[in-house]
C-alpha cells in the first residue's frame, strides 16, 4: 500500500507529520513524502524542512494521496503540474485525502465538486467556490474522499482512515501506541469554544478571513 504525502513550500508541518505518524504504522504501508522535485521542502515557519524522497511524477499510482495545508497552499491553487498529477493519481487511488487547507487544493483540481468536505475554520467557506459542499466538522468522508479540518485534525482523519483500511483493532492499536489521548489545558481549539475576542482577532490577522460562517448543520 503506497501512500503519497504531498509537500510544497510553506506547508504546515503537523498537517503532514501527524498523519504520517499514524499511517506509517499500518501493516504493509509505505509512506513517501513527494514534491514537484526531490529534496528538502521548507515548512511555513521557515525553521524546519522535510525531505521529499520522490518527485510526484515518480509516483503515478499511489493507493492513498494526502495533501496537507498551510500558507503555501495559495501558490498551489492554479491549474498546472500538481493539479494534473492529482487528477491522474486520483483516477486510481483507493483514498484521496487532505488536511486543513489542503482540501482547497483538491477542490481547485476539480476533485471535490459536488462533495461534502471540510477545511480549516477560517477557510472552509472557500470550498463552495470550487463546487464542493462545505461542512464544519473535524473529519468529513464522502466516498473515497476524506478531508480533515485544521492541522491537528489530520491525526483524527488518519485514525479514521486506518480503521477503514485495517479495521478498528488496528486503528486502536495505533492510537494507543502514539498515546493519542488529547486533553488540552484550554478550550480555545475551536471558534465555537474560544473567547470571542480571540476569534475576532484571529480572523482579522488571517489572510483566510471568513466572509460568512458555515454552520455545523450545513
Amino acid at each position: 500500500m503506497q501512500i503519497a504525502i504531498v509537500l510544497y513550500d510553506r506547508f504546515t508541518t503537523l498537517d503532514a507529520v501527524g498523519p504520517y505518524e499514524v499511517l506509517s504504522r499500518l501493516p504493509g504501508a509505505t509512506v513517501t513524502f513527494a514534491a514537484r522535485q526531490r529534496g528538502p521542502v521548507t515548512a511555513d515557519t521557515g525553521m524546519l524542512s522535510l525531505v521529499a524522497d520522490a518527485a510526484i511524477d515518480e509516483l503515478p499510482s499511489p493507493d492513498i494521496v494526502l495533501v496537507p495545508g498551510g500558507p503555501g497552499q495559495e501558490e498551489q491553487m492554479a491549474d498546472g503540474p500538481l493539479h494534473e498529477w492529482l487528477r491522474a493519481a486520483d483516477a486510481g487511488t483507493s483514498w484521496t485525502t487532505s488536511v486543513c487547507t489542503g482540501s482547497l487544493v483538491l477542490a481547485a483540481a476539480g476533485l471535490l465538486a459536488g462533495r461534502a468536505a471540510t477545511s480549516h475554520w477560517l477557510a472552509v467557506h472557500r470550498l463552495a467556490d470550487f463546487g464542493a459542499r462545505p461542512v464544519r466538522q473535524r473529519v468529513v468522508t464522502d466516498g473515497k474522499y476524506i478531508t480533515a479540518a485544521g492541522v491537528s485534525a489530520g491525526i483524527d482523519m488518519a485514525l479514521e482512515l486506518s480503521g477503514r483500511i485495517g479495521g478498528r483493532p488496528a486503528a486502536e492499536a495505533i492510537q494507543l501506541m502514539i498515546e493519542y489521548d488529547p486533553r488540552p489545558p484550554y478550550r480555545a481549539g475551536s471558534p465555537d469554544t474560544a473567547p470571542a475576542d480571540l476569534v475576532a482577532k484571529t480572523r482579522m490577522a488571517s489572510r483566510h478571513t471568513a466572509s460568512q460562517p458555515v454552520s455545523a448543520a450545513d
